[in-house]
């Protein structure tokens, strides 16, 4: 089920992010399937957790792959499924790297590998792929609002979710110590 979470997750947030235009919120531009990357960054921690770092990565590439196809078949330019892929690849990797050795809690290896992972993904993708670098849909004042944007919407799913798990482990510790 993990598996299957994180790569719908990911293949959803391409459909998602071509079917609806941007979220504005003020001066930050939030592409819609931006919500459900960062909730991969966590399905990829829960992944890496039954399955180990060395098989995660096998799930990453599967990941990255149907990413790509996906991009493509929905008409996406050449440079924004290139900046898609890379910026996949280099944040999941960051994010698998940085969860490994961090010796805490997983709420909070999932909350600090996410708020990472999530930061380098919108940065590399925003200026990779959506800067006048890449497809210019978006001028070079736009950029910081776009990626302060998807910064700021990853970081409240990783939070809502560091919470989540942390009460869950919390039961988990009180039914085990009832028992």
């Amino acid at each position: 089920m993990r598996i299957f979470l994180y790569l719908f997750s990911i293949v959803t947030a391409n459909v998602v992010t071509a079917a609806f235009a941007p979220f504005h919120f003020g001066l930050f531009i939030v592409p819609m399937g931006t919500f459900l990357i960062g909730a991969t960054f966590i399905f990829r921690d829960l992944v890496q957790n039954k399955y180990g770092r060395k098989k995660t990565y096998f799930f990453i590439t599967t990941a990255l792959i149907l990413s790509g196809i996906v991009s493509f078949l929905l008409g996406d330019t050449l440079i924004i499924v290139l900046a898609s892929a890379l910026s996949f690849a280099i944040a999941e990797t960051a994010d698998t790297e940085i969860y490994t050795r961090i010796n805490l809690p997983m709420s909070w290896r999932v909350f600090y590998s996410g708020i990472v992972g999530g930061l380098l993904d919108s940065v590399i993708f925003v200026i990779i792929g959506l800067s006048p670098l890449g497809a210019n849909f978006l001028p070079w004042e736009a950029i910081p609002s776009a990626i302060l944007g998807q910064v700021i919407a990853k970081t409240i799913i990783q939070i809502i979710a560091a919470l989540l798990l942390h009460q869950v482990n919390n039961l988990s510790n009180k039914n085990a110590i009832s028992n």
